[in-house]
């Protein structure tokens, strides 16, 4: 019967001595099956531990190939804080406030740290400016119709405005072409120097 004495919890075993004592239990003729049932480490674990012995005929870790990486831990926590200053700032410009900082990298470099930690490039999301005043009396109003019920609410009529473009569309529009053809007719997007444009005003109430 296979007997594998269990650290207790609180006891810290690096990565290194539990690779060193699944081969050692595999060695002398217990199967991954049989470890796993111990529960001494994931089932996972476990077999990737067993498939890397046999196909190296060492416990030793392969190294990683390709070159070594250019920056620290430390130096990515520097360039993730210069990020979330200036959000908007580019790789480029990113790569070169990193230099100053001692760290050597390109804007693609740049680009592969943001990504490791979730800085994903996205386009800007739109919304109202608000000022501090806004923001003052959006908090005042909020708190003051905090109680209202939907009876309270069906007696108030709410109303806006928005502008509407006779022609084209404002912002961005994406299209899927092929290289060459970004000037084809089907994927431009036509545009006036001065566009017509109309004010509808509109209302609405729970009464209709």
């Amino acid at each position: 019967m296979l007997e594998i004495i269990v650290l207790p919890l609180l006891t810290m075993v690096t990565c290194k001595e539990m690779r060193a004592a699944i081969i050692a239990v595999h060695k002398n003729g217990f199967t991954g099956k049989d470890i796993v049932a111990t529960k001494i480490a994931p089932k996972s674990t476990i077999y990737r531990f067993i498939k890397n012995f046999k196909e190296r005929g060492s416990i030793l870790v392969k190294k990683a190939s390709g070159s070594p990486r250019k920056s620290s831990k430390r130096q990515d926590r520097l360039l993730k804080r210069i990020q979330l200053r200036d959000r908007s700032a580019t790789s480029a410009e990113l790569a070169q406030e990193w230099q100053q900082a001692g760290v050597s990298a390109s804007a693609r470099t740049v680009r592969r740290r943001l990504l490791e930690d979730g800085l994903v490039s996205r386009r800007a999301a739109k919304k109202p400016l608000l000022s501090k005043k806004n923001i003052r009396d959006r908090l005042i109003f909020c708190r003051k119709y905090s109680e209202w019920t939907a009876e309270d609410w069906g007696k108030v009529i709410f109303s806006d405005e928005a502008p509407f473009r006779l022609f084209g569309a404002s912002g961005k529009r994406l299209v899927r072409r092929r290289k060459g053809k970004r000037y084809h007719q089907s994927c431009v997007m036509p545009t006036v120097k001065h566009p017509d444009i109309i004010h509808v005003w509109g209302c609405f109430s729970s009464k209709g």
